[in-house]
């Protein structure tokens, strides 16, 4: 019974003070007193009550705009955002921040920010990449802007986690063309995709994918453009067993090759026997 009674005084305290808590943010949001507003602002933001600091400073934006403290506001109602995982909106003012006040003391770490904020909504590997582009195009520009900052390592460090994503989904494009029987669309997305990233990790499996490709458009094509594709996937064969000649895939590769240079009277001392 006594637990019981403790336990109803402690609901009924708290539930007095988040009264009182709401009236005082009420008032706070009623004043015209835009210094006082900025202010509490800042101590709801400095205990992390990003809710409350960023309703105020939503207001604050429009108030302070062309004032010495515009980007003060911009960059904390930014930050509130945020905090609050509302990586839209916050990249949204970090980068009003950098159009308006390009030399703003918080124009570094905004850059940061909204390179930061597209990595966050980067999707699984499979879905669309618009957010994975536009992280890597900020964090670029960041590098390039701010060589000598202490985040270039980390800010690095995504860019390379991001290129490998985008190579990857490229890898399972043109792995689904396989798959379907596509091949002449599976060379198209493989070839790109060691274009755009030659550093990738999934170097070895893209170009064995690649080779295993063009050997399927090759002997599955029509004869009038069989013998420059048979060629074409000669030439991949040679490539990739030059680049990677203790890969798993090896002996695959070989036989792929026996069967090619049978098909184009292929004379050399290098024929492989894999009898």
């Amino acid at each position: 019974m006594l637990k019981k009674s403790y336990g109803n005084k402690v609901v009924f305290i708290l539930s007095f003070l988040l009264l009182i808590g709401c009236s005082n943010f009420n008032k706070i949001v009623k004043s015209t007193d835009y210094e006082y507003k900025y202010k509490k602002a800042m101590e709801y933001y400095q205990n992390e009550d990003y809710s409350h600091a960023s309703a105020l400073l939503e207001e604050l934006v429009n108030i302070y705009r062309g004032t010495s403290s515009a980007d003060d506001v911009y960059f904390f109602y930014a930050k509130s955002l945020f905090e609050k995982k509302d990586y839209i909106m916050a990249c949204h003012w970090f980068r009003s921040l950098l159009d308006e006040f390009s030399e703003s003391e918080h124009a570094e770490e905004s850059q940061y920010m909204v390179g930061y904020c597209y990595y966050l909504q980067s999707p699984n590997t499979r879905l669309d990449q618009s957010a994975t582009y536009k992280s890597i195009d900020a964090f670029n520009l960041f590098v390039n802007l701010y060589p000598a900052s202490n985040r270039k390592a980390k800010v690095e460090s995504f860019i390379n986690e991001l290129r490998n994503k985008l190579v990857y989904k490229s890898y399972l494009t043109g792995k689904l063309y396989y798959d379907f029987g596509n091949y002449k669309a599976a060379v198209i997305a493989l070839t790109n995709s060691l274009k755009d990233y030659p550093e990738t990790k999934y170097r070895e499996n893209l170009m064995y994918m690649l080779l295993k490709a063009k050997y399927l458009l090759a002997i599955n094509s029509v004869e009038d453009k069989k013998e420059q594709r048979l060629s074409n996937a000669l030439d991949e064969y040679f490539a990739f067993v030059d680049e990677f000649p203790k890969s798993k895939n090896k002996k695959d590769a070989d036989n792929y090759y026996n069967i090619l240079a049978k098909l184009l009277n292929y004379k050399s001392e290098d024929n492989l026997d894999t009898k």
